[in-house]
């Protein structure tokens, strides 16, 4: 599929700045056996109408979604040979369903990820229930080609409460032919109400190897990149495409090596590190996605923790801290709290817990 043309459109939530959105991508890389599971199920007669696509941040489950969605939207009939004969989802790009979704102009599709704040000049913090409400619109209504209704949730860990209960509904009395793409950084958010309706795929993060090779074929200005500059954020992006551009953007560079940094000497950081990456995460100049970088790398810190010999003490202690931290998380979001303050508490709540830890 050619590249995506450049724009003033109105900032999408779901790419990462500065790459082609998911819904550009030619090809998949480092996931073919949850694809072929996918396009078997679907030849096979046995399609669950939801999916729940789980996985780190930035490996590849929004462009395994959108190649499931193209492939089912442009062969609706299971049994046409075209699809039992398919080895892949690949679709052409002249294909007038691929045309469609890269236009965002598919009338049986809808995209359900943060929208755009006028007033603020950012996307939302959360997706809020009337969005829910107004994208699943396209299941409560005829197919516009008489073949199946799709939608893709980017990504479900965005979703607020009411916005959770009314994608349940959904997921709960689906209309025939209807497929839902539901993508979860950190499925284990989710209420268990809807895992337990889903299909769940798990994909597993990518080699560095992987990792370089998608890099190099994401035109401008990352292609211009050395190869062992790429070649050495891959290998410290824990298996995330999206991790590694962070760390080759000159930005995203000097906020990881802060974060890295200050996590580093935890469970006790130095205090001058602690208010200086409260600042560069929470501050007026911070970039849109640093607290979610930050609320990350904390989230990891703490599994890292959990996966380590470990008293039932000790492991009641991290949990409890889990969810507190993952509380505050959800409050300073939802109700555009103080990211500087909440920063603050959470090494604070660290610390107060230094000896346990």
């Amino acid at each position: 599929m050619s590249k995506a043309p450049t724009s003033e459109a109105t900032p999408e939530s779901d790419v990462f700045d500065g790459a082609p959105h998911p819904r550009w991508a030619p090809r998949l890389v480092g996931h073919g056996e949850a694809e072929i599971a996918m396009l078997d199920a679907y030849r096979d007669g046995r399609l669950a109408h939801a999916w729940l696509i789980a996985g780190r941040e930035g490996i590849g489950k929004a462009t395994l979604a959108w190649r499931f969605a193209r492939f089912v939207l442009a062969h609706p009939d299971p049994g046409a040979r075209v699809v039992r004969e398919a080895r892949d989802l690949s679709v052409s790009a002249d294909h007038p369903a691929a045309r469609q979704l890269v236009a965002m102009a598919h009338p049986d599709f809808a995209l359900l990820r943060r929208e755009w704040n006028a007033k603020t000049k950012k996307s939302f913090t959360e997706i809020r229930v009337e969005d829910v409400r107004a994208r699943l619109g396209v299941f409560h209504l005829s197919s516009g080609l008489g073949g199946w209704r799709v939608a893709i949730i980017d990504s479900a860990d965005d979703l607020n409460r009411a916005g959770a209960n009314a994608l349940l509904k959904t997921i709960e009395e689906p209309p025939p032919r209807s497929l839902i793409l539901i993508l979860a950084h950190r499925p284990g958010r989710l209420p268990p109400t809807i895992r337990s309706r889903c299909r769940r795929l798990l994909l597993e993060p990518l080699a560095a190897d992987r990792i370089v090779e998608i890099v190099r074929n994401l035109g401008s200005p990352w292609e211009a990149i050395a190869a062992d500059r790429i070649a050495a954020a891959a290998a410290r992006a824990e298996g995330s495409v999206r991790e590694t551009l962070r760390r080759l953007d000159p930005v995203g560079q000097g906020l990881g090596a802060l974060i890295e940094a200050t996590l580093a000497q935890l469970p006790r950081p130095d205090r001058r590190a602690v208010h200086k990456l409260a600042e560069a995460v929470g501050g007026r100049a911070a970039s849109e996605d640093a607290f979610e970088r930050f609320t990350i790398a904390l989230y990891d810190w703490l599994a890292a923790r959990g996966r380590e010999p470990s008293s039932p003490a000790r492991l009641e202690t991290i949990a409890g801290l889990w969810e507190r931290l993952r509380a505050a998380t959800r409050e300073t979001e939802a109700l555009n709290l103080d990211k500087k303050l909440h920063v603050l508490s959470a090494f604070e709540e660290i610390a107060a817990r230094g000896r346990a830890l």
